[in-house]
C-alpha cells in the first residue's frame, strides 16, 4: 500500500510561497481592508457580494447552512438541495443502517423525491444577520448583577436570546468574543424537515479510513446530500407528507472549468472551536498533563473496538458511529500534542508574552490590575495538575469508557427524579426506551473488554482519596489480580444479564433492591464529578483557572487593539471566512507533496485484505475502464478547523469548486496556534463528487437538477 504516492521532489507551488493570510474571519467584519486583501490574492467579488445583511438572498453567505452547528452545507439547487460531508451524515446513516439494508456499506441513493428519507431530529440553519449588541449585553449585565462568568454568561443569554427571538421571530444566539470584550447576536432561520438524497459507501467516502485521516494524500469521495422541505407556503415546518421542497433565495453555482494549482480560494463555514488566545501556562498543562492521558486511554480503547470490529460484521455495524468519532478525536489530539511540540507552541505563546508584559507594565491601571496576571496562570495551572490528573482518568476510564456505566447512571436517575412527572410509570417506560437502544447498541463482549482496561488504570492512576467504598473494598480485595476483580463484578451483575435487562425494560419497576447490592452497579455510580470539581478549585487557592484565562483573554485582545492589529476571534460556530490558495507544501524531510490526488492513486493503493483500502468490485471496475482525469481531492492553505467540515470551497468567482473535509497532520496544533506554510485544508474536487454521482450511482436526476451536463 502506497500512503504518499504523490509526494516526491518535484517542482510544485509551495504554500509558503503565496501564503494565505492567518484568519477565521466573522463574515460580518468584511470591512474595505479585509476585501481589498482578498482581492490582492484573486478575488473578482466585493465584499457585498460575499455577505449583505441589509440585502437578503444576494450574496454567497445566504447559500452557505450549519448543520445543527456541528458541520457546515451549501445549498446547490432551485429546490432546497443540500451538499456537505459523508462523515457530517454519518450518524444518520448509521442510525438508517440494519444488517439487511447496511447503507454505510452500500450507500443510499434516492432516485425519486419519494424515495427521501426523513432524518428525526435534523435542524439545518441558515443565517440572516449578525448584530454588534456589545453596548446592550454590557448594560443588560450591569442592570442584573451579572458577572462575566459562565452561569452569568447563561443567563445573559437567555435574556437577551428570549427579547431577540420574540422580536425577530427567528433564532438567536449570542456570542461572547475575546473573553466578553464583544458581543454579537445571531439570527438564524431554522429548518426542521431535512430528508436524506445521497450518502456513497464508506469504501468512497471514507476510503483509507483512519489510516489516512489528517494525511496527504487522500483518495476521498466526502459527501452526501440532504434536502430541506417547508409547509406549502415556503415556511419552515416538522414533517409532513404534504411538505414541498425550499426554494431558496440564493444557491451556490457549481464551476465546470476545474481548479490549477495557485488559484484564489475562499471557504464559508461554521467553525467550532479554537483556542489560540489562550496562554502558554493553558498550552503546557493541556500538551503535557491532560491530552497524554486522554490519547492514551482512547488508543487502547480504539484498538479494543477495531479488534472486534475487524472479527465481527454485527459488531462493525453496532460500533461503526462510536468508533468513528472516537478515533477522530484521539487522531486529532494526539496530533496536536506532537506539533505542539515540534513547531514549540508553547516556547512561541512565551515570546507573545512578553510583549503582553511589556504593555500591562507600561500604564499604571494596567499594571495594578494586570500586573501578576501571567505568574498567577503559571502557578496555578501547576497547583492543580494533582487533582486534575485524577479527574482526567476517572473521566475517561469510567464516565465516557463503557456503556454499563451510561446504562447505571440512566437507570439510577429514573428513581431520583423530585419531579412527579417524571415518576410516573409511563414517564419511567418512555425513558426505558431509550436505555434499551443504549443495550441494542452495545455488544457485552466488546464492553466486558473496555471495563477490564477501564477498571485497571482508574485503580492504578485516580488518588484513593477520591474512591469510593466499593471502589475500596474490591482493591482490597482482589490487590491486582483484575482479571479476577473484573470477571467477579461483570459476571454478578444485573447490568449485564440480558434476561433481568429484558424484564426490566418491558416493566415500569426499578431495580431497587438489586441496584443496592450489585457491586458493578456501586463502582461505576459512587463517584461524583463534583467531588473532582472541588478538588480543583482547594488545589487553585482561589485563583480559578477559567477566570484567570477570561482576563489573559481580554488582554491580549485589549493590547492589539491598542497597537491597531487586525485580530479574529477564537472559532465558535458563527459562520467565518477564510481565504488562500491552492498549492503543495514540505511536510518535512525535504519531501514536497504535490497539491491533488488523482483517482489512479484509488487503484494503487486497493488492498482487498484491508477494509480501509478494499475497493468495491463495481467501483474498481468503473475507475479502470472510465479512468477519470479530475482530482479526487486537492489541499489549499485555507485556515479551517472542525465545523468546517462540509464546507464550500469557493474560487474567485464565488463558485463551488470543492468541499472542506479535513486537515493535514503538520496543522493539528492550529486550534491553539497558527502556524504559517504547514496550515492545509483537504478538499474534495466536486467534479469528481458529481462524477461519482452520475458514473456510480446514476443519480442522473441530481446531475439535471443541480445544471451541470
Amino acid at each position: 500500500m502506497i500512503k504518499r504516492i504523490i509526494c516526491a521532489a518535484a517542482a510544485v507551488f509551495l504554500c509558503h510561497s503565496l501564503m494565505a493570510d492567518e484568519g477565521m474571519w466573522m463574515i460580518n467584519s468584511i470591512n474595505r481592508a479585509l476585501e481589498l486583501k482578498m482581492q490582492e490574492r484573486g478575488l473578482l467579488l466585493t465584499a457585498n457580494q460575499i455577505y449583505d445583511a441589509d440585502a437578503p438572498g444576494t450574496a454567497l453567505a445566504d447559500a452557505v447552512v450549519s448543520l445543527d452547528f456541528g458541520c457546515t452545507g451549501s445549498i446547490i439547487s432551485d429546490r432546497g438541495l443540500v451538499i456537505t460531508n459523508h462523515h457530517c451524515a454519518y450518524s444518520d446513516v448509521h442510525a438508517m443502517s440494519t444488517p439487511e439494508h447496511n447503507y454505510l456499506e452500500d450507500g443510499f441513493w434516492a432516485f425519486t423525491d419519494a424515495d427521501e428519507v426523513p432524518i428525526k431530529g435534523k435542524k439545518i440553519q441558515f443565517l440572516k444577520r449578525v448584530v454588534d449588541v456589545t453596548d446592550e449585553a454590557l448594560a443588560t449585565m450591569k442592570e442584573k448583577g451579572i458577572v462575566n462568568r459562565a452561569m452569568g454568561l447563561r443567563k445573559l443569554s437567555f435574556l437577551m436570546e428570549k427579547k431577540y427571538s420574540e422580536e425577530t421571530g427567528l433564532q438567536a444566539s449570542l456570542s461572547s468574543m475575546w473573553g466578553g470584550s464583544k458581543y454579537y447576536m445571531a439570527l438564524y432561520e431554522e429548518y426542521s424537515d431535512i430528508r436524506l438524497v445521497a450518502a456513497p459507501p464508506v469504501s468512497i467516502a471514507a476510503f483509507g479510513g483512519d489510516v489516512d485521516n489528517w494525511e496527504w494524500p487522500q483518495h476521498k469521495c466526502d459527501f452526501a446530500m440532504y434536502r430541506i422541505y417547508t409547509a406549502p407556503d415556503g415556511k419552515p415546518a416538522t414533517y409532513s407528507p404534504e411538505n414541498v421542497p425550499l426554494k431558496p433565495s440564493r444557491k451556490l453555482n457549481i464551476s465546470r472549468s476545474g481548479i490549477s494549482e495557485g488559484d484564489f480560494t475562499m471557504v464559508i463555514g461554521f467553525p467550532g472551536r479554537t483556542a489560540r488566545y489562550s496562554s502558554a501556562a493553558k498550552t503546557r498543562f493541556q500538551v503535557e498533563e491532560a491530552l497524554p492521558i486522554t490519547n492514551e486511554i482512547r488508543g487502547r480503547q480504539i484498538e479494543i473496538i477495531s479488534k472486534w470490529m475487524n472479527a465481527d460484521p454485527g459488531v462493525r455495524l453496532k460500533y461503526s458511529n462510536r468508533f468513528f468519532s472516537l478515533s477522530n478525536v484521539q487522531e486529532l489530539q494526539s496530533g496536536e500534542v506532537q506539533c505542539c511540540n515540534r513547531f514549540k507552541v508553547v516556547d512561541a505563546k512565551l515570546e507573545q508574552e512578553k510583549g503582553l508584559r511589556r504593555w500591562i507594565a507600561s500604564e499604571k491601571s494596567r499594571k495594578d490590575t494586570l500586573g501578576t496576571l501571567l505568574d498567577d496562570l503559571e502557578t496555578t495551572y501547576k497547583a492543580i495538575v494533582p487533582a486534575e490528573r485524577s479527574l482526567t482518568y476517572y473521566r475517561e476510564t469510567i464516565v465516557r469508557g463503557i456503556r454499563p456505566r451510561l446504562l447505571a447512571v440512566r437507570v439510577a436517575n429514573l428513581g431520583s427524579s423530585r419531579d412527579k412527572e417524571r415518576n410516573r410509570p409511563e414517564a419511567i417506560l418512555k425513558e426505558k426506551k431509550s436505555i434499551a437502544e443504549i443495550v441494542e447498541e452495545s455488544d457485552p463482549r466488546v464492553e466486558k473488554e473496555l471495563w477490564r482496561y477501564g477498571a485497571e488504570v482508574f485503580l492504578e492512576n485516580v488518588d484513593p482519596a477520591f474512591w469510593g467504598p466499593m471502589q475500596k473494598a474490591v482493591k482490597e480485595k482482589y490487590g491486582t489480580d483484575y482479571d479476577a476483580l473484573c470477571d467477579n463484578l461483570w459476571n454478578g451483575s444485573w447490568l449485564c444479564d440480558n434476561d433481568f435487562m429484558g424484564k426490566f425494560l418491558s416493566t415500569a419497576d426499578l431495580p431497587t433492591a438489586r441496584m443496592k447490592e450489585d457491586t458493578l452497579f456501586l463502582f461505576l455510580t459512587e463517584n461524583k464529578m463534583q467531588t473532582f470539581n472541588e478538588a480543583v478549585s482547594k488545589a487553585d487557592k482561589g485563583k480559578n483557572v477559567s477566570a484567570l484565562g477570561r482576563d489573559y483573554v481580554r488582554a491580549l485582545y485589549a493590547m492589539r487593539k491598542d497597537l491597531g492589529e487586525p485580530q479574529y476571534p477564537d472559532a465558535n460556530s458563527t459562520m467565518r471566512i477564510t481565504y488562500g490558495t491552492i498549492g503543495g507544501y514540505e511536510p518535512r524531510d525535504g519531501i514536497l507533496c504535490a497539491w491533488r490526488s488523482l483517482p489512479r492513486g484509488l487503484l494503487e493503493k486497493h488492498d482487498p485484505k484491508n477494509y480501509d483500502f478494499c475497493l468495491k468490485d463495481s467501483w474498481k471496475a468503473l475507475l479502470e475502464k472510465e479512468k477519470p482525469s479530475m482530482a479526487v481531492d486537492f489541499i489549499s492553505d485555507n485556515d479551517i478547523t472542525g465545523g468546517n467540515s462540509g464546507s464550500p470551497v469557493l474560487n474567485a468567482r464565488g463558485e463551488l469548486i470543492g468541499l472542506a473535509f479535513d486537515g493535514n497532520k503538520e496543522s493539528l496544533a492550529s486550534d491553539v496556534y497558527y502556524t504559517p506554510g504547514y496550515n492545509k485544508c483537504v478538499c474534495v474536487d466536486i467534479r469528481f463528487v458529481l462524477w461519482t454521482l452520475g458514473k456510480y450511482a446514476g443519480m442522473d436526476r441530481i446531475i439535471k437538477e443541480v445544471g451541470v451536463k
